[in-house]
């Protein structure tokens, strides 16, 4: 209880945790709470440490709320971008599949609520969804320079974590194609509440759906083996016609790698997506 009790005096005279941007300082704060308040048995103290809970969880939604507005109205991606470089600089981690403060970041501004439960059973080779983490999403726009005229698919998309962001970052069209009817409605849902025009989701399985209007592609390795064959053989065909870029993160890249028909484009991050550019022959 002392250590609960001091943090609290501690927290109440820092002022700067008032200040809207502070997100990262009250989430630790948060964590601090939550890691002393089961071990507090004085109703008062658990109920100071509450309403102190409380009060920065309010102000966390403010923060989001504002954001989620500013993006409504077709001016959000300045801001999202620069709290993510700044938030970026607060932590670092060496996992590469681990998750950050950019997850919080997305998580604030996309509250959707949670999907409902799957429908479609994975079958043989497919993997099992996880989405794709913030700062490799922000990397990969960065990398393939997605802009006008271009038009990203997400073959595998899940929640809509990428397309999403790329809609409200980039000026490019973005698609995402997923399977399971549950995560289709979701990213629908919340690209309907942002008012994001130029990103649309479709359920279809990505060996048949239609891709024919794609420039860039991306995989979070979604599935493996033979599925994972037959689309890159369906992108192959996409770029007999026009140059294409297929960015990849996970276990699917040495995949991608050993294609003939792509070259490798960027650093070779082995901790990050991976870009690749189709080649003629």
């Amino acid at each position: 209880m002392e250590q609960l009790s001091a943090l609290l005096a501690q927290l109440g005279h820092d002022s700067a945790l008032e200040q809207p941007d502070r997100v990262p300082a009250r989430l630790d704060a948060l964590d601090r709470i939550d890691a002393w308040l089961p071990h507090a048995t004085d109703v008062d103290l658990r109920r100071r440490a509450q309403a102190a809970a409380d009060r920065f969880e309010a102000l966390n939604a403010a923060f989001y709320d504002d954001l989620r507005q500013d993006i409504r109205n077709g001016h959000g991606a300045a801001r999202l971008l620069h709290y993510a470089a700044a938030w970026a600089r607060e932590v670092a981690t060496s996992d590469p599949q681990a998750y950050d403060l950019l997850d919080e970041l997305i998580a604030g501004v996309l509250p959707f609520g949670e999907p409902q439960a799957p429908q479609v059973a994975l079958a043989p080779d497919m993997v099992f969804y996880q989405p794709t983490p913030a700062r490799h999403i922000l990397a990969m726009i960065r990398a393939s320079e997605l802009g006008a005229g271009d038009v990203l698919v997400d073959l595998g998309s899940g929640l809509g974590h990428v397309p999403l962001l790329a809609a409200i970052c980039t000026s490019a069209e973005t698609v995402g194609i997923e399977l399971e009817p549950a995560y289709v409605a979701y990213a629908r849902r919340a690209a309907a509440d942002l008012h994001l025009a130029k990103v649309r989701f479709v359920e279809a399985d990505a060996r048949h759906a239609d891709v024919s209007s794609g420039t860039v592609f991306y995989l979070y390795t979604p599935f493996q083996g033979a599925i994972l064959a037959e689309v890159l053989e369906r992108l192959h065909a996409q770029a007999a016609h026009r140059a294409i870029r297929v960015c990849s993160f996970g276990p699917c890249t040495p995949t991608l790698a050993a294609q003939p028909w792509l070259a490798r484009q960027d650093a070779g991050d082995a901790y990050g997506p991976a870009l690749f550019h189709s080649v003629a022959g």
